[in-house]
């Protein structure tokens, strides 16, 4: 709940700098070595949402791979199988540089008035 309070809150305080907008897309960057149950968070958005001025706000989300980089050959590669051996020299010597992420990605806005969808033709 906590997460999804604070994405809807980002979403709240960047629409307060764009006046006559309005949201329709958050999306949040999840690393998979995060905790982060993305089921879970899209309930929590869902029921926060639901009968509010952005109930039709959706939201995205983008897992991100646990990715390390060898310290002998500087190769950055997938960790796959728990294996951070890198795939180019077999090296363990290895750190991780992403996997642990949670960030607001993106926002998509649209201005009010502006959509054409189910507008009648004058021609």
């Amino acid at each position: 709940m906590g997460i999804a309070n604070s994405v809807l809150q980002a979403v709240r305080t960047e629409m307060g700098l764009h006046p006559g907008t309005y949201p329709c897309k958050v999306g949040v960057r999840i690393g998979e070595m995060s905790a982060i149950d993305q089921d879970a968070l899209r309930f929590c958005f869902e029921a926060m949402v639901h009968e509010t001025d952005l109930e039709s706000l959706e939201l995205g989300i983008e897992v991100c791979p646990r990715r390390h980089r060898c310290q002998a050959c500087a190769r950055e590669f997938v960790v796959r199988n728990y294996d951070s051996r890198c795939p180019q020299c077999a090296s363990l010597e290895t750190t991780c540089i992403s996997g642990d992420e949670l960030e607001l990605a993106y926002l998509e806005v649209e201005e009010y008035g502006t959509s054409t969808a189910g507008a009648k033709s004058t021609q």
